[in-house]
């Protein structure tokens, strides 16, 4: 299975697994799930780190080499995707947030959210 985290659950996955339900630790451990991140994480964690957000203090570099050497693999960020934005109904108003679930209704990738809004998308979402 191929699953796309989105950024709070690539954070806690990468740096505080602690605070991952069970479940989706799990699942996300399992040998035969290929763990997602996609560009737009980067772009966000970049942004909001520039912005002082305490719960986005991380070295977007370090994290991605971190990611790569544990075999996730990275999701670009292409203009299918940024077209298929404007598709999506107005549930979320988080530009970052709702180009991952376009990425994941795109590539066919499982996005595993800790957003509940998120989570109200039609696709192949699942909630923490």
């Amino acid at each position: 299975m191929n699953l796309l985290l989105d950024t709070h659950v690539l954070l806690w996955a990468a740096g505080t697994p602690e605070r991952l339900p069970d479940e989706a630790r799990a699942l996300i451990e399992n040998p035969e799930t290929r763990p997602v991140f996609s560009a737009v994480s980067l772009w966000e964690i970049t942004i909001k780190n520039g912005l002082g957000r305490a719960d986005f203090s991380v070295d977007p570099r370090l994290l991605r080499r971190g990611l790569l050497e544990n075999d996730y693999t990275e999701l670009p960020i292409t203009g299918a995707h940024a077209a298929a934005v404007d598709l999506l109904p107005p549930i979320h108003k988080d530009p970052f947030d709702r180009l991952l679930v376009a990425q994941a209704q795109i590539e066919g990738l499982l996005l595993l959210t800790a957003d509940e809004t998120v989570a109200r998308y039609p696709g192949p979402i699942r909630s923490l």
